[in-house]
C-alpha cells in the first residue's frame, strides 16, 4: 500500500490555535502487488494526484520511491520539488580518501567533454544503454593517464585509462544536485517534515489493522485500503474540528527514566 498525505509546517501544527492548525489529511491510496518496485509507483502516484488537482508544490519521499530520472521528471512534468534522499555514489574514487570521484571533474555538455581535476580532457564520449536506461561513457586516454601522479586516487585501470559513465544532462544534472545538498543540516531540517507519514502509517495500523488484509483479491484489498484512508481522515477531521490538540511525541519508558535518575 502506498499513501500520499498532505503535510503542514511544523510551526502551524504547533500551534494553539484549532483555526491554524489545518490537519494532515490522506489524499492517495495506491494498491499494489507486493512484488511491484516502489519506483514503479512515484509517477503512478504524481498522475492520480494531478487528475484531482492535488500534485503539492513538494514531495516528500523515502529513499524507495525516489531516482535521480524521477526528481527530474516530477520538475519537468509537474513543476514538482521531489524532497527524498538520494544513494550516494558508491564508486570506488567516492570511498577512497581524497578520491576523485564523478564531483571532482567537469562536465562541457556543449563540447561532450569531461575535464580530470589535473586538466586532462576526455578524449571520447560515447552514448549507450545500461539496463535499458541511455547512459554516456566519457574517456580518457592511457597516454594520458599513465603517468599521471595522482593515478592511484582515480583509477585502479591498467590497460585503459579513466572512464566516467553520466547520465544525460539534466538527468545527471539533477542527480548531483540533490546529492550535494542533501548532505547540507538545512536539508535534513527540512526532510524531518516527512517523519509524519510515519505516524499515518502508524495510526492506520493500529487502528484499522491494515497489517493484515481482510478479504483475497487486488480489488478488494484496495477498496479495504480506501476505506480504512477514510476512517483515519475522519478521526483527524473530528479531532481538528472539535479542538483536540495533536498528540505530542511518545517517549520511551527508557526515556522518562532519565529526569529521574539526574535529580
Amino acid at each position: 500500500m502506498h499513501i500520499s498525505e498532505t503535510c503542514h509546517p511544523a510551526a502551524d501544527t504547533r500551534s494553539t490555535d484549532p483555526a491554524m492548525r489545518a490537519p494532515n489529511l490522506i489524499t492517495n491510496v495506491a494498491t499494489t502487488d507486493a512484488t511491484v518496485p516502489d519506483t514503479a509507483m512515484t509517477e503512478v502516484i504524481h498522475q492520480h494526484l494531478a487528475r484531482r488537482g492535488l500534485l503539492p508544490a513538494e514531495h516528500y519521499l523515502d529513499a524507495g520511491y525516489s531516482s535521480a530520472e524521477l526528481i527530474a521528471q516530477a520538475r519537468e512534468l509537474h513543476q514538482m520539488a521531489l524532497i527524498t534522499p538520494l544513494r550516494s555514489d558508491n564508486s570506488v574514487q567516492a570511498r577512497t580518501r581524497n578520491g576523485y570521484d564523478r564531483t571532482a571533474f567537469t562536465i562541457d555538455w556543449e563540447r561532450r567533454q569531461v575535464t580530470c581535476p589535473q586538466g586532462q580532457t576526455s578524449t571520447s564520449w560515447t552514448p549507450c544503454r545500461q539496463k535499458e536506461q541511455p547512459m554516456i561513457v566519457a574517456a580518457f586516454p592511457l597516454s594520458t593517464c599513465r603517468p599521471c601522479p595522482v593515478r592511484a586516487l582515480c583509477t585502479s585501470a591498467q590497460r585503459s585509462g579513466r572512464h566516467l559513465t553520466l547520465h544525460p544532462r539534466a538527468i545527471q544534472e539533477s542527480l548531483d544536485a540533490a546529492r550535494a545538498e542533501q548532505t547540507t543540516p538545512a536539508w535534513h531540517d527540512r526532510y524531518a517534515l516527512r517523519c509524519g507519514i510515519e505516524a499515518t502509517i502508524h495510526q492506520a495500523v493500529t487502528v484499522t489493522g491494515l497489517r493484515r488484509a481482510r478479504y483475497r483479491g487486488i480489488k478488494k484489498v484496495r477498496l479495504e485500503h480506501i476505506v480504512c484512508a477514510i476512517a483515519v481522515n475522519l478521526i483527524r477531521l473530528d479531532a481538528w474540528w472539535n479542538g483536540h490538540p495533536l498528540e505530542r511525541k511518545r517517549t520511551s519508558h527508557l526515556a522518562q527514566l532519565e529526569p529521574t535518575l539526574t535529580a
